[in-house]
């Protein structure tokens, strides 16, 4: 890789969108921008925001895109968020729903801005920003929803959207550790649930090491943190940012994999 090659890291959440450009190092060269994210927000109004925000940064010379939800070679699959009335838990809208769904997020961020795109789930970004690269690593982030990736020395697993798995009570892990619940529970036992949620995945996924990141990682109590287990770290919500350089450099073989069939 180029030591000059920069990158524009978008991280796309559900309540805002934060960018900034870096280098190949992975050092900014500017302070993060940052917008909420707005509100019905069909795909070519999230393309603008993200266009509105590279404006406010230095020029650069490829763009990675981290997102909510199941893409597949830089196309939506789904994005629980983006298709609510005005956010998450909010009424979902079905017209929205059909304007995502099959979406190619990649094709239209390298029309707007003229660059090589990557677009990947935002927890593999994050977690690209980093993982190791030896043995089975896990990240969760911890947001407005659960967000999580696992990486196999290295190289990015298929991704499975664990935020719409059922937990209990008829709850999804996006509704269990989600921010909603966090401000309504308290952080202490907002934590509790989180630990809870790890101790559950840890017999299926056996991972080699466990990385917590996301806004809310910083707010799990000291007390849970204690009894996490030293196979658990709890990383900074900067690799969002970070993630967006080192993405390019990892294994990622859906990248460069053939886009879908048109027709």
């Amino acid at each position: 890789m180029e030591p000059s090659l920069t990158t524009l890291a978008v991280d796309c959440g559900g309540g805002g969108i934060k960018a900034s450009v870096l280098d190949a190092a992975g050092t900014m060269h500017a302070q993060p921008v940052r917008a909420s994210t707005p509100y019905p927000l069909p795909p070519s109004r999230l393309v603008s925001v993200i266009s509105s925000l590279a404006e406010q940064l230095p020029a650069a010379d490829r763009v990675t895109v981290g997102m909510p939800g199941m893409l597949r070679h830089g196309v939506v699959v789904a994005t629980p968020h983006y298709v609510t009335k005005a956010g998450p838990r909010t009424r979902v809208l079905p017209e929205l729903v059909l304007h995502w769904s099959g979406f190619d997020m990649r094709s239209a961020v390298e029309e707007a801005l003229g660059l090589p795109t990557l677009v990947l789930n935002d927890a593999e970004v994050h977690g690209a920003g980093v993982v190791a690269g030896a043995g089975l690593e896990m990240i969760l982030t911890l947001g407005t929803g659960l967000g999580n990736a696992v990486f196999d020395g290295g190289a990015l697993a298929p991704h499975v959207e664990l935020s719409q798995g059922p937990v209990k009570w008829g709850l999804t892990y996006d509704d269990y550790i989600g921010e909603h619940e966090r401000l309504r529970l308290g952080d202490a036992m907002w934590s509790r649930r989180v630990r809870n949620v790890i101790e559950a995945l840890r017999p299926m996924y056996l991972w080699d090491r466990l990385y917590v990141g996301g806004g809310n990682s910083r707010r799990i109590s000291a007390a849970v943190l204690g009894r996490l287990g030293d196979d658990v770290v709890v990383v900074p919500n900067s690799a969002g940012i970070v993630g967006g350089v080192r993405a390019w450099e990892l294994q990622l073989p859906r990248a460069g994999a053939p886009r879908p069939l048109e027709g």
